[in-house]
């Protein structure tokens, strides 16, 4: 393992060693023998014994939100940055200089301005967010079909075997590819290499901001020493259990035999010690997508009455459609969250009788789940998701039950082109307003 930082110390070899193959991140040059490029005189220097044949990546976007904020006001680029809603919502993102403070996302707002009050907030656009992922997916699917995306700021790819199209292999095009979303989409990211998914979300999640980390056989013992906490799975409920067994590091789940682990964990067990050892079997998939899509909102003030939550719910909607629409997909089944002034969550689901990405007939549903919530209670938040998930070209079609069919998905489509011509007020519907 060996990350880009030149202050990371390295490991002693014997002077008859080979040098682990090594690369420079800024213009591509390979085979250096310090920790300068001789070529840019650049110090992101990669190195690994496997530097060029692992083909596993995942690419993370750094504080992507803040960072598409700060790259189209550069008045903010030494500031810290806060993207979320008003003093009663929660973050969305930070910065990374904010995060220094403490700041994370999903934090109440007041608390991260406690923690950062010379904080510029700066409400989220998801539009422009939409449209800058848009772009960094582009230039993934030019390195490889296999392209993985596992929400709006991250992606897994499988680059195996694309050596011979690219005339270099994936650590050469990954840090290219790096360049270029700088570039040209004005962000950075931080990318993880290696042998399995796994492996590679653990190592985009090292380096960061800007990063770039390999993991291959050295995995196991470089994750040995490692919190159990670290493994993506394992929540704090199983720490807890884990923590009672004397179980805190990963070195200790990678000892355990199948048996003993089945013994003391369950059926699942012998699976967390497999993958504590670093060891995943799942491939990249290029159709499989998000298992929900969902949009919500907190309130400047809580509100209990029908009317104004419908407003804010049919806004919900009509963003949930767009967002189901941009990714080709509709609702086959809808989930609606409510928040309490005590902060206790209220979730009522249903199924649709028909998949749709229609915010009318998204609304018609949800209105319904909301109205069995309507009691008197004070509410902060309201939100609706997606929780079913079917293809776009299954949804909204035309029936002799119902022949407007067509008519609502062509007038909708036409919403969407002024919209994404004019800006999201060009159309405006009543009940929204």
């Amino acid at each position: 393992m060996q990350a880009s930082d030149p202050g990371r110390p390295l490991t002693a070899r014997p002077l008859t060693a080979r040098p682990d193959p090594s690369l420079c991140r800024d213009c591509g040059a390979s085979h250096m023998p310090g920790a300068v490029c001789p070529t840019c005189h650049g110090r992101r220097i990669l190195r690994h014994p496997e530097l060029f044949t692992l083909a596993i990546a995942h690419v993370d976007c750094d504080a992507f939100y803040a960072s598409v904020e700060k790259r189209d006001r550069p008045e903010l680029a030494d500031r810290p940055v806060i993207v979320g809603g008003g003093t009663r919502g929660v973050v969305t993102t930070a910065c990374y200089i904010a995060r220094v403070s403490g700041v994370h996302s999903a934090m109440p707002m007041f608390k991260a301005l406690k923690l950062c009050p010379d904080a510029v907030i700066v409400p989220p656009n998801f539009a422009k967010y939409t449209e800058a992922a848009r772009q960094i997916r582009a230039l993934m699917r030019t390195l490889t079909p296999l392209v993985q995306p596992l929400s709006i700021d991250e992606a897994v790819l499988d680059l195996t075997g694309t050596q011979a199209l690219h005339g270099a292999p994936p650590a050469a095009i990954l840090a290219r590819f790096a360049g270029d979303v700088e570039r040209q989409v004005g962000v950075t990211v931080s990318i993880g290499l290696a042998a399995n998914r796994l492996l590679a979300k653990l190592a985009a999640g090292e380096d960061k901001p800007r990063g770039f980390f390999l993991l291959g056989q050295d995995a196991a013992s470089f994750l040995a020493p490692a919190p159990v906490g670290l493994l993506p799975g394992v929540g704090p409920a199983l720490e807890r259990r884990l923590g009672a067994l004397g179980i805190t590091r990963l070195g200790q789940l990678q000892a355990l035999d199948d048996r003993t682990a089945a013994h003391l964990l369950g059926d699942d067990g012998p699976h967390l010690v497999r993958r504590a050892r670093g060891e995943d079997t799942r491939r990249v998939n290029p159709g499989e997508g998000a298992k929900s899509i969902s949009a919500e909102t907190t309130f400047n003030t809580d509100l209990a009455d029908r009317a104004a939550l419908e407003r804010q719910l049919w806004r919900l909607c009509e963003r949930l459609a767009v967002r189901l629409r941009e990714k080709n997909l509709a609702a086959a089944g809808l989930t609606l969250k409510l928040k309490t002034t005590s902060f206790v969550a209220r979730t009522r689901a249903a199924r649709l009788a028909q998949p749709t990405a229609l915010p009318d007939r998204i609304f018609a549903q949800a209105r319904k789940l909301l109205a069995r919530e309507i009691d008197g209670t004070q509410f902060r938040l309201i939100g609706i998701g997606a929780s079913t998930l079917a293809p776009l070209d299954a949804a909204d079609l035309a029936d002799l039950a119902d022949p407007e069919t067509p008519r609502d998905v062509a007038r909708q489509g036409a919403i969407d082109k002024l919209r994404e011509r004019f800006g999201n007020d060009i159309v405006r519907r009543g009940r929204g307003i």
